[in-house]
């Protein structure tokens, strides 16, 4: 019996550190002055910025979900690091926070470079929209735990806000006026469903066309999730916001009340957004109730803002002139705490 390698048992050293090559000027590209020392060491370092004189660190970890299985069909390995990406920032945004750096992990079958390149290739592109830095992170060759082609990927967000300026939705009264920023698709949550009815009932390939979008079913689905850290960061410059919510899994019902406080509901109005064609073309397909796309997509609104009423025109104008899509939800009114969707 000849000697047995690492290679041999699945592991390419060689092939980490081209990957190791690739990707090091990707995470350097995204570097802010609090960043100390490279990529490449044990652990990273990262300064508080100055400015904060009572910092709090706020974190979030996260992964993409199943939404990767529609990236191994369609080959595509670009865009689901801004989902992850996405999916950290968005959330310590709900506090308030600027994000400040990010790691992520990704657990593989086999090494390839130019794939892992790829998709930390997205994940520097998120940091880049989000403003922070991709300080590190993990490549796990795990043979046999993976398919061929296949990988799971997690990541982690912190960042720093001023302690007097935390948002935690205790400050949302009776009367404040919630609204909605638009997603831009399905973002990161509900493709176990939505591959059900996209693969198996309707029967269609990543590259046919998706029905009623005018794009291919790759290109809908994979649409990037939104980061909406620089538009939230202009309007917390300029009006008082009183709780947001980042519409992940759970939907609206789900998120909304996670950051109400106790006797107070919010009141959304089904009709005050235009549904987005990709979830009216998976409710009829698969037949699914209007509860059910509620609680398991985000229908259209990615992110909420909740403002004093008198606030409201002011915040909705200074988020368009962000470049946000932005509706007026509803309000918030006296009850049990919850989301109370009308007609």
């Amino acid at each position: 019996m000849k000697p047995l390698t690492y290679r041999e048992a699945g592991v390419d050293i060689d092939a980490g550190e081209d990957a190791v090559r690739r990707i090091t000027p990707l995470a350097r590209a995204t570097s802010r002055a609090e960043v100390i020392g490279g990529v490449g060491g044990f652990a990273s370092f990262v300064s508080v910025p100055s400015k904060y004189r009572e910092p709090v660190l706020v974190s979030s970890a996260d992964g993409v979900g199943t939404k990767l299985k529609v990236a191994f069909l369609a080959g595509r390995h670009d865009t689901v690091g801004i989902d992850l990406v996405a999916m950290g920032v968005n959330d310590v945004l709900v506090h308030g926070a600027e994000p400040l750096y990010f790691l992520d992990y990704i657990a593989i079958g086999r090494l390839d470079p130019e794939q892992i390149e790829a998709i930390v290739g997205g994940v520097a592109a998120g940091c880049r929209q989000a403003g922070c830095a991709l300080v590190g992170g993990e490549m796990a060759a795990h043979p046999d735990s993976h398919a061929p082609g296949e990988y799971d990927l997690a990541g982690f967000a912190v960042g720093v806000v001023e302690r007097t300026r935390l948002i935690d939705g205790s400050a949302v009264r009776p009367g404040d006026a919630v609204i909605g920023l638009a997603s831009s698709g399905l973002h990161s949550n509900g493709f176990s469903l939505a591959r059900r009815i996209v693969f198996d009932v309707m029967r269609l390939g990543v590259f046919d066309p998706f029905p009623g979008t005018g794009r291919s079913v790759g290109d809908e689905l994979l649409e990037p999730t939104r980061i909406y850290v620089r538009s939230i960061q202009k309007l917390l410059e300029a009006v008082e916001v009183r709780a947001m919510a980042h519409i992940t899994g759970g939907g609206l019902i789900g998120n909304v009340p996670r950051v109400l406080p106790p006797g107070c509901r919010a009141r959304i109005y089904k009709s005050s957004w235009p549904v987005p064609a990709v979830f009216e073309a998976l409710r009829r397909a698969g037949n699914v109730e209007d509860a059910e796309m509620f609680q398991t997509f985000n229908m259209g609104v990615g992110y909420v803002v909740i403002v004093p009423a008198a606030a409201a025109e002011t915040a909705a104008r200074l988020l368009r002139e962000a470049g946000e899509q932005v509706v007026r939800l509803g309000e918030v009114v006296a009850g049990e705490r919850g989301v109370e969707l009308v007609a």
